[in-house]
């Protein structure tokens, strides 16, 4: 009855129910890909992008590696990885990142082929034209220098207009909701916040070809980590009808960090997630992909 109710409900009041965080609609698992290989740079992913085919990648390091790919598929299944080529990320004056400077975290691709990097160590978010190029660093807010050490701009994504959202991990408002940054081309504003649920912290985000605004949170116990997927309708410049698409138990994969919304050939829409192995024998970099309901 409480779904069937929640279908029914006006407009007017979806915008206030949105903020029970009501779970209507779930996503499906469709495959888990092991990616190896023995380069020493090889690890530590924590954001990725996916093309509209779905057949390239680019994955960014949290050691300031860039990396594309080529992905093989049969059909729902991820078969093979191909790296196609890797780039250091670098400084404004042309130098290769390092230490807390190369913390890099998440990724966003512009329509020209260029990206955005946001960064944790050194709380920033900077433009590139490609790889290989000289870091443009936007101008930094008076927020950003009150962001958790360990734990600021992790998620970062960008929207229809060319406008940037990024998010810290762990800092919260005064409220104890999950502030969100925008980047207009000019400014940055805080245009609205995120309800904090539990003790899941958002470590990637995405906007997807419908349009909505998907964040990716990680939970970890002593035993593993979950992953959960939430999802927001962006209408005047307010996030609605909040969903939570799929919440994972402990160990269901490994430490998922970058999130990529595209859809497939029959015109499905699927989440791919990378995680990051820190760089431990006991991690995997591992490619999960789940078909997301619309």
């Amino acid at each position: 009855m409480r779904f069937s109710f929640a279908i029914q409900l006006s407009t007017a009041l979806l915008w206030a129910a949105s903020a029970w965080a009501v779970e209507v609609k779930t996503a499906t698992h469709l495959s888990s890909f092991a990616w190896r290989h023995s380069a020493d740079w090889f690890g530590g992913y924590s954001a990725l992008h996916v093309s509209d085919d779905g057949h390239q990648l680019i994955v960014l390091s949290d050691r300031a590696v860039l990396v594309r790919a080529a992905i093989s598929r049969d059909r729902d299944n991820i078969t093979g990885v191909r790296i196609t080529g890797n780039w250091p990320v670098l400084s404004s004056t042309g130098r290769p990142l390092s230490g807390r400077a190369g913390d890099s975290e998440g990724i966003a691709v512009t329509s020209d082929g260029g990206f955005f990097i946001s960064f944790e160590g050194v709380h920033r978010v900077a433009r590139y034209a490609g790889p290989g190029a000289k870091a443009q660093v936007l101008p930094r807010p008076k927020a950003f220098k009150g962001l958790s050490g360990n734990g600021s701009l992790e998620a970062l994504a960008i929207d229809g207009k060319g406008w940037l959202y990024t998010l810290p991990e762990k800092s919260r408002t005064d409220q104890g909701d999950i502030p969100v940054y925008r980047w207009d081309g000019k400014v940055w504003s805080t245009p609205f916040v995120l309800p904090q649920r539990d003790d899941f912290l958002p470590v990637s985000a995405d906007f997807g070809p419908d349009g909505r605004f998907y964040v990716l949170e990680r939970k970890l116990s002593l035993i593993g980590f979950q992953s959960r997927l939430r999802r927001w309708q962006i209408t005047k410049g307010e996030p609605i009808s909040e969903e939570t698409l799929f919440t994972t138990g402990t160990g269901a994969h490994d430490n998922l960090e970058g999130l990529s919304v595209w859809r497939d050939d029959q015109g499905r829409l699927r989440a791919t997630m990378v995680s990051d192995d820190n760089f431990m024998a006991l991690q995997r970099t591992e490619l999960v992909e789940y078909l997301l309901p619309d």
